[in-house]
């Protein structure tokens, strides 16, 4: 069926214990660690509400199955509180995957009724800002067993189907960073390079599948933030640089950067009310020796770019471009960094190309999440003041 193939490769189903179907809520508040003293120690909260109502396809009439990315807890988020209710015959939260990445699975033991539920997110960032003045504060080279890597970085240097980091991938990379040996330096070559060669291509459904071998391969240089942003990891992986993703969702205004665009970096009305449905966000990071993860975002600078219809030598964009590489303004929450892999419990159509929207099957089949209306799916962002 033409469903089955517009994703390709999502996610199985295992056996859950199941209970009687009835109206439930749950509330389930983690234990998160306090952040970190980054930024300028400006915080903000928000409330997320999603609400789905599936619509299963005609005549169709076995289990639905549906995962919904929860935010993970970082030094520049918290996820302080989270709840869902319906008429869900199963719903538990996992995590039990390769990457630790949160969801909430939820089971309904046939299509022929309402598939409701609601998940409410209450969620505390602040700005993630490392990188002032062009430096990277408390930093310095590290040498001998300082430069080795962490077992948990590791995986963060190779190869995936998406990111490839050989052959092309290596040589454009190469190319890019010459004869530069810092890698703090070869990763702001790396980042000048992706936001000012690639463009934003509107037309590309989501936020674009991150097939990195295809573009560079194709020379489109194009796409949304998953594609921009995953040539940017591959590229820093390639010269050995551990890079990833982060896969989120903006969650309301910019304030920092609304100087520069009113709609490209997020928005919200008078109230602080945001309709984010369509608002998925991926960013990246990359990893130095001795300090540790830092923050960038080229896609980004194409969005500006393309929304305020300029071009790279205009200064809004070059500003833009120096902030976005170090620095992430938190009006915007990140699910996880998960990629390639396999949801939990699986999901029929295979492993997931990555988890920044909500996945659900019925009967095997999966349902569009690049289409809100068709899914269906609303989300609502509070900001509290």
């Amino acid at each position: 069926m033409e469903r089955r193939h517009f994703l390709k490769g999502a996610a199985v189903l295992s056996t859950l214990g199941l209970v009687h179907p009835v109206m439930a809520e749950t509330k389930n508040r983690p234990a998160a660690p306090q952040p970190a003293v980054t930024g300028d120690g400006n915080r903000r909260r928000f409330i997320m509400t999603q609400t789905y109502n599936l619509k299963a396809p005609a005549g169709s009439e076995g289990k639905v199955n549906l995962w919904v990315p929860v935010p993970e807890n970082t030094a520049f988020q918290q996820l302080l509180d989270l709840s869902w209710k319906g008429n869900f015959q199963t719903a538990q939260l996992n995590a039990n995957n390769r990457f630790g990445a949160k969801m909430l699975f939820v089971s309904w033991p046939h299509s022929g009724g309402p598939l409701e539920l609601t998940v409410e997110m209450t969620i505390a960032t602040q700005d993630w800002e490392v990188l002032k003045d062009n430096q990277l504060a408390d930093w310095a080279l590290p040498a001998g067993e300082d430069a080795m890597l962490p077992d948990e970085i590791k995986p963060f240097l190779q190869a995936t189907p998406h990111i490839p980091v050989t052959g092309l991938v290596k040589e454009t990379a190469l190319n890019i960073i010459g004869h530069e040996k810092t890698p703090l330096n070869q990763a702001r070559l790396l980042h000048n390079w992706v936001s000012t060669h690639m463009h934003r291509d509107d037309n590309v459904i989501g936020c674009g599948t991150g097939d990195v071998g295809q573009i560079l391969k194709t020379q489109t240089l194009g796409g949304k933030c998953t594609d921009i942003n995953s040539v940017f990891v591959a590229l820093c992986r390639a010269v050995g640089i551990p890079a990833r993703e982060m896969f989120g969702i903006r969650l309301g205004a910019t304030r920092k950067l609304s100087q520069y665009s009113s709609k490209a970096f997020g928005s919200a009305d008078d109230q602080g009310v945001a309709k984010i449905s369509g608002g998925q966000h991926c960013r990246a990071m990359f990893w130095l020796a001795g300090f540790g993860w830092v923050p960038a975002d080229p896609a980004d600078v194409t969005k500006l770019r393309l929304t305020e219809k300029k071009d790279n030598s205009d200064p809004g964009v070059k500003a833009v471009n120096d902030y976005l590489f170090g620095n992430w303004e938190m009006n915007w929450v990140g699910f996880n960094h998960a990629r390639d892999f396999a949801l939990s419990p699986a999901a029929q159509q295979g492993n997931v190309n990555n988890f920044g929207y909500p996945y659900a099957e019925v009967d095997g089949d999966p349902l569009n999440f690049y289409d809100p209306a068709a899914f269906s799916y609303d989300y609502v962002s509070v900001e509290q003041r």
